[in-house]
């Protein structure tokens, strides 16, 4: 396969719009000098922005940056501020912008605590401290105390591992300042004098007092409603983006946020009209973006599972369940029940002191019933999306009033009457002073969404998609694992309608939180169009594996994810597939947990682990199925990735994800990218070579389609276009075909059951007049070619009209 060199176009300035982002996780072993070494062969792939994880100081070590210590700093670790402007300067010269990642909704609670210093002087000085108004935190609840759940045991036994010093007070890695006139006294009396009291880890889920990020007391929630709070954590970064330095901003879990539009219409005001801004906003089910959010769309997960969905078949769901249900012996008849007791589950164990501040609100309210906690828990757990938006003082908006309406409807009838005052309260009714600056009833709805979207978080990304997975690559964030496949027409529906409302939306295949990157799912695709064949493989490797089972286990549930993942991942290593299991069922919660850990259990399935990968004859068995299925597989990767990058919205790639890509749920997926191994893979590609296996096919449909997207941007964005390609004859429902101003992407779907069928037969393209060139082997097309002369080499293909 030969093309074009393409290449000339790479120095232009970066349009205002990313026509492609490339996503870089930064880390203290890949920095700014690392990924500036990047900036010449990701110009060269054709994207128009750099795409970075959060930049400003993080704890020591981070892998991520979300764990931010101080929002006046770029991070030394990464290189400083000088090291970022190298970066910049680098990405300049070779026409690329930078889009970066900003954390709005919280802080970390380092160790030392010394590290946070705003926080350090909330501990030093409590509610008098000049940073108070930074934290949300409850006051009242702690006693007008800070509760730090950091000790390893009750404080009367942890006290013998506390020392006093000048400086402060320590415990193990944990620093804590001294309040003025509390350094001669006693220890016990010193501490029980402080602004904060040190507390046993296990407190931090019962009586924590501060807004967690979900349930992990690390990360403390920050008050972005306050300007001054606003204004001192985005100084940083606003000044490098009136700099020019940065020319887009992915923020960070909006949800979070005590009002989501409010903060995006500041963030608009302290940028400007140019500055590219989405959100990593999580779509379920059909709801859409709020449209008086002020960003240009979502950072893409609500793309990914329509993607995934059209390259899925839904004929395979029944025996797909069916063999779920035999495999794991679950009663539930579908996901719904799972992801209900699992919110049930967090809102009674993780998030309890939630609940209870929700409570005392209820209670200045004048909701006095005795079921109240009942009710409140139940009608949490109801909500089907993440959460609603009433803005205190406001109407609430018909979508809060429908969402709220349809939960209720889900709360059981004993606890129905007192729900609905719930709702009343959730939906900004007035009522009462809540002592924050708003009504009770105010603080109520701000209180109740982001209790509703930790609760979505925790009880259903964390919990029921690891407990529930008839195809676990639709257990993504956003996705919906009942929902097997998605018809071909309904695709080209939603293309349109993001087309209409959305058209700069980030689009994704993988992300940093991910838990199955895009190749990892290509192959699980597959087994919906076998469910039988898959059926009888994973069946007889049960039986084979029964060996190596010890006690307490794995459960089914446990073994069935293994086979899943040795499909999807594989080959995996002993280590990686430990590391992946050990995560994946504390994330259950079934038979071991984060905060009970059932060590013998852990250890037998570890054991289990290391039997089953060194069973040779076992192996052997699974490599052989992946085989059979890699052709199909290699058709619904290369498909996926062509529709993503073609389609409305602008796709990003993900660290590696221009070639193969099959990491898991982090931190596996933050591994170190060979950039060098890419580089030479294009150049290669670009000097005319032929394509030597997937990695190379991936690499030249992603470079083809950047570029193309680089060069042709009016194709794109609000004034561009999408309409549906179909193909006429007996194969045409496995064409997935798009049109974009003067160029026709196609992409193959359901490859099995087309091979059944006999293959493309007579079905041919139904193009406008002309001779067509396709970008990715260089052939020319004519407009009434078959399917499967088109499709002969790759079974993508990207047309460009010759006239054009």
């Amino acid at each position: 396969m030969s093309r074009r060199h393409t290449g000339h176009w790479f120095r232009m300035t970066p349009p205002v719009v990313p026509t492609g982002t490339y996503r870089l996780q930064l880390q203290p072993d890949f920095g700014f000098a690392e990924a500036a070494d990047a900036v010449p062969y990701l110009a060269a792939l054709g994207v128009s922005h750099l795409y970075l994880s959060p930049i400003l100081r993080a704890v020591p070590g981070s892998t991520h940056g979300y764990d931010v210590v101080d929002h006046a700093q770029v991070s030394p670790e990464l290189g400083g501020e000088a090291g970022f402007r190298v970066l910049a300067a680098e990405a300049q010269s070779h026409g690329l912008g930078i889009v970066v990642d900003i954390v709005p909704n919280h802080m970390a609670v380092p160790a030392p605590e010394s590290l946070n210093r705003q926080f350090w002087s909330v501990l030093e000085h409590g509610r008098e401290s000049p940073y108070a108004g930074w934290f949300d935190i409850d006051w009242d609840a702690g006693g007008g105390k800070v509760l730090l759940p950091v000790l390893g045991a009750p404080l009367d036994v942890a006290v013998a591992d506390i020392r006093a010093t000048d400086e402060g007070v320590r415990y193990f890695e944990h620093a804590f300042p001294l309040r003025a006139g509390t350094a001669d006294m006693p220890l016990r009396a010193a501490l029980d004098a402080q602004h904060y009291r040190l507390a046993d880890w296990r407190e931090g889920d019962l009586r924590g007092n501060y807004r967690r990020f979900f349930t992990i007391t690390s990360l403390i929630g920050l008050r972005q409603e306050d300007e001054a709070v606003f204004a001192a954590t985005h100084a940083v970064i606003l000044r490098l983006v009136r700099e020019g330095l940065i020319q887009g901003l992915r923020v960070d879990h909006p949800d979070g946020l005590a009002d989501p539009r409010g903060y995006l219409r500041r963030l608009r005001a302290a940028t400007s009209d140019e500055t590219w801004i989405v959100v990593e906003k999580i779509l379920t089910g059909g709801e859409h973006l709020p449209a008086d959010w002020d960003c240009a769309g979502t950072t893409g997960y609500d793309v990914l599972r329509r993607v995934d969905g059209v390259f899925t078949d839904p004929e395979g769901a029944e025996e797909l369940r069916a063999l779920h249900h035999e495999l794991t012996g679950a009663s539930d008849p579908g996901f719904a029940p799972v992801a209900r007791v699992g919110k049930l589950e967090v809102l009674e164990s993780g998030l309890v002191a939630e609940v209870a501040r929700l409570e005392r609100v209820l209670e200045w309210i004048g909701v006095h019933e005795p079921d109240r906690g009942d009710a409140l828990r139940e009608l949490l757990a109801s909500v089907p999306a993440y959460r609603p938006y009433v803005v205190p003082g406001e109407p609430a908006p018909a979508e809060a009033a429908a969402l709220l309406g349809a939960a209720l409807t889900e709360v059981p009838g004993r606890l129905a009457a007192t729900a609905r005052h719930i709702v009343d309260a959730a939906l900004g009714h007035e009522g009462g002073s809540g002592g924050s600056g708003r009504s009770a009833g105010g603080e109520f709805a701000v209180r109740f969404a982001q209790v509703a979207s930790a609760v979505a978080a925790k009880g259903v990304e964390d919990r029921a998609f690891y407990r529930w997975y008839v195809l676990s690559s639709l257990n993504e964030v956003g996705g919906e694992p009942d929902h097997v496949g998605l018809p071909l027409e309904a695709f080209h529906d939603y293309a349109r309608e993001l087309q209409a409302t959305f058209p700069d939306t980030m689009t994704t295949l993988s992300t940093h939180d991910t838990k199955r990157s895009e190749d990892v799912r290509a192959r699980l695709a597959v087994l919906a169009e076998m469910p039988a064949e898959w059926a009888s493989v994973v069946r007889g490797w049960e039986k084979a594996a029964q060996r190596h089972r010890g006690e307490p286990g794995p459960d089914r549930y446990d073994s069935y994810l293994l086979w899943q993942t040795l499909v999807g991942a594989g080959p995996v290593s002993v280590e990686r597939m430990q590391g992946y299991l050990l995560k994946a069922m504390r994330e259950a919660g079934r038979s071991t947990s984060w905060t009970a850990p059932d060590r013998a259990y852990e250890r037998a399935v570890a054991d289990y682990v290391t039997a089953v990968l060194n069973d040779r004859e076992l192996q052997s068995s699974v490599q052989e199925f992946v085989t059979r299925i890699g052709d199909a597989a290699r058709t619904a990767a290369l498909g996926a990735k062509l529709v993503q990058l073609a389609m409305p919205g602008v796709p990003d790639v993900y660290q590696g994800g221009e070639g193969v890509l099959r990491t898991l749920v982090d931190p596996d997926n933050r591994a170190p990218v060979d950039f060098e191994a890419g580089a030479a893979r294009l150049a290669h590609l670009d000097a005319g070579g032929a394509c030597r296996d997937l990695d190379d096919e991936k690499t030249l449909v992603t470079s083809a389609a950047l570029r193309w997207r680089r060069r042709d941007p009016a194709a794109f964005g609000r004034e561009g276009r999408y309409a549906a390609v179909h193909a006429h004859g007996p194969a045409a429902a496995h064409l997935l075909g798009m049109r974009r101003g003067f160029t026709v992407a196609l992409a193959t779907r359901l490859p099995l059951g087309l091979a059944a069928a006999g293959g493309w037969g007579e079905t041919r393209l139904d193009l406008w007049k002309g001779t067509w060139t396709d970008l990715l082997t260089g052939r020319r097309i004519a407009r009434d070619a078959p399917v499967a002369e088109v499709l002969a080499r790759l079974p993508v293909a990207l047309l460009e009209d010759g006239a054009h």
